[in-house]
């Protein structure tokens, strides 16, 4: 197996999916932030707000928005027309653990769009908490799932 956005000369090149049929395409990536309790005390059941606003929805918007432009922050990727992307925050003990769930109908993944909203809504809530914890880790980020193309992945 080798790497696919190198060529024969090992420069890096986008890779040529022109011949490719175009199929559905369904990625979910993940994101971790530890939050400390100044950060969780602010939580009103449904959101965090903080002096910015509320955290969660602030970042659901950010990582729309950061996985509509992926092939603008990654330049190997291919833009792709995103037909939807839905970002879920959910407590689970200190981590503010944050989904990214993309769809389209292309000739390549959209596992990049994934982890790029995941990404950008991490990077977001960092942002918007910063003042309560400097010191918030960003941890965990990785692929969950992918269907469509050549083979399908799950994480263990």
């Amino acid at each position: 197996m080798s790497l696919s956005h190198v060529d024969p000369n090992n420069k890096a090149a986008m890779v040529d999916v022109a011949a490719k049929p175009e199929t559905a395409r369904h990625a979910v990536a993940e994101a971790r932030v530890t939050l400390n309790d100044a950060v969780l005390a602010q939580f009103d059941g449904g959101d965090l707000i903080s002096k910015k606003g509320p955290v969660f929805q602030t970042a659901i918007l950010a990582g729309v928005m950061g996985a509509k432009q992926t092939s603008s922050l990654i330049p190997l990727c291919h833009p792709l027309p995103l037909d939807d992307c839905k970002i879920d925050i959910a407590l689970d003990e200190n981590d503010a653990v944050v989904r990214c769930s993309c769809k389209t109908t292309a000739r390549t993944g959209v596992e990049m769009e994934a982890l790029t909203g995941a990404s950008i809504a991490a990077l977001t809530l960092h942002d918007m908490c910063k003042a309560l914890d400097p010191g918030m880790v960003i941890h965990g980020v990785r692929l969950i799932s992918k269907t469509g193309g050549k083979s399908d992945f799950q994480a263990p």
